[in-house]
């Protein structure tokens, strides 16, 4: 009888032991990167940079987009509209430092002429990727959809130029509430030059950040009339 009583204390504390190490390990994963519109923010600048025009003829666009940060998520945002939809696309502390390091590289391989012109969509990714966090809305009174997307950094040449892109991967909203708001979406290239890459990589780094507070300055405005382009020659 005492045995059974031992082997049933022994099982017990086994239990409770696998029980706090996976509760330890549940505690220990990286919390989902999700930002809040309503949290407070610093609208610290604009940035210009180009977009593919509406299905995709006649060239490239220039776009603005407004760069806020929000301090209690460490997020810096871009406020932009393409398409008929408002889009604020978030990127995190370790994002912004892959951003900034990804551009260092386009760089370098500029200055050398390492740009491949066949690239395609790999050398959209060249670069590498980090996880962002997109919230997009087409109507104040429609659905506000958000969600966590991919995005690559990496570049194209468009006009027989070379940018530094960003690819905006795809969103995937599931409404929990009606499955008929559930939706993407749309795959969206930004394009920079560099003057343009840096004026972002400026308001990414992390100690420029650091320095700010609420209610925070405005930043600099970067201004074209014309869509900008870098002369490369090989």
């Amino acid at each position: 009888m005492k045995n059974i009583y031992l082997y049933t204390l022994i099982i017990a504390l086994l239990g409770c032991t696998v029980l706090s190490a996976c509760k330890s390990l549940k505690s220990e994963e990286p919390d989902e990167f999700t930002v809040s519109l309503r949290s407070p923010s610093i609208e610290i600048g604009e940035v210009e940079f180009q977009m593919d025009t509406l299905m995709g003829f006649g060239g490239l666009a220039k776009r603005t987009a407004k760069v806020l940060y929000f301090p209690r998520e460490d997020a810096v945002g871009l406020a932009y509209r393409q398409e008929y939809m408002n889009y604020h696309q978030f990127w995190s502390r370790e994002g912004r430092h892959v951003f900034i390091e990804a551009l260092k590289q386009y760089n370098e391989d500029y200055d050398a002429r390492n740009l491949n012109r066949s690239g395609g969509k790999k050398a959209m990714k060249k670069y590498g990727s980090v996880e962002g966090y997109l919230v997009w809305q087409q109507f104040s009174f429609t659905v506000q959809a958000a969600a966590n997307m991919n995005v690559g950094l990496g570049y194209a040449f468009k006009d027989r130029a070379p940018y530094f892109v960003i690819r905006q991967g795809v969103a995937e909203y599931k409404d929990k509430i009606s499955r008929d708001n559930n939706r993407n979406s749309s795959i969206l290239n930004m394009y920079l030059t560099r003057a343009q890459a840096a004026e972002l990589s400026a308001l990414f780094e992390q100690h420029y950040l650091n320095s700010l507070s609420l209610p925070g300055p405005g930043g600099n405005t970067f201004r074209s009339e014309d869509v900008s382009r870098d002369d490369y020659q090989e």
